[in-house]
């Protein structure tokens, strides 16, 4: 069936129809844009995530997203820089393609030592030179300490997704709830 928002687009050849995956792309790529990322590399990845392959051109996301190439560029370059998404050029081609991983959010959340690094460096920082301020000081000390508490925890968080994702079986993914 077609989409009557976009009648250029053809049914996928999965079956899936457009209509859904634009409505898919729109709902998560809002969520993850009110969450504080930037919309157009939430929807550049809500996209990837919903195509069979996991793969696009930037060609290909511009058409899905309907945005510009240099939106495209500055989405996979975001996506890019947090690690969702890697780029690969096939041999022979011009064209590079992006990627997004089979089980992106375990990737992301194993990268969570590069994310917090800096952060808790310069929170110890603030900690140790912040002088006459007892209550700041507090406030940079918690902060501090809840990152460490959170970075601690997530090697047990990833042991025990590995361990459940062990049991959910391929193909056949849990009901959706919310």
């Amino acid at each position: 069936m077609a989409d009557p928002e976009h009648p250029d687009l053809p049914e996928d050849p999965d079956g899936s129809e457009p209509a859904a995956v634009h409505r898919f792309v729109d709902r998560l790529g809002g969520a993850l844009a009110s969450s504080g990322m930037a919309l157009q590399p939430s929807r550049a990845f809500a996209a990837l995530l919903a195509t069979e392959s996991g793969r696009l051109t930037a060609a290909e996301l511009a058409d899905v997203l309907e945005i510009s190439p240099s939106a495209v560029s500055g989405a996979v370059g975001a996506l890019e820089q947090l690690g969702w998404i890697r780029r690969e050029r096939p041999r022979g081609s011009r064209r590079d393609v992006y990627i997004v991983a089979e089980d992106a959010w375990h990737d992301v959340m194993l990268r969570t030592d590069q994310i917090y690094a800096p952060i808790t460096a310069a929170l110890a920082e603030g900690v140790g030179s912040i002088d006459g301020r007892p209550q700041a000081r507090a406030r940079i000390a918690l902060s501090l300490e809840f990152l460490r508490f959170v970075s601690g925890e997530m090697a047990g968080i990833v042991e025990r997704w590995e361990r459940h994702r062990a049991t959910v079986v391929e193909g056949d993914p849990p009901a959706a709830t919310a």
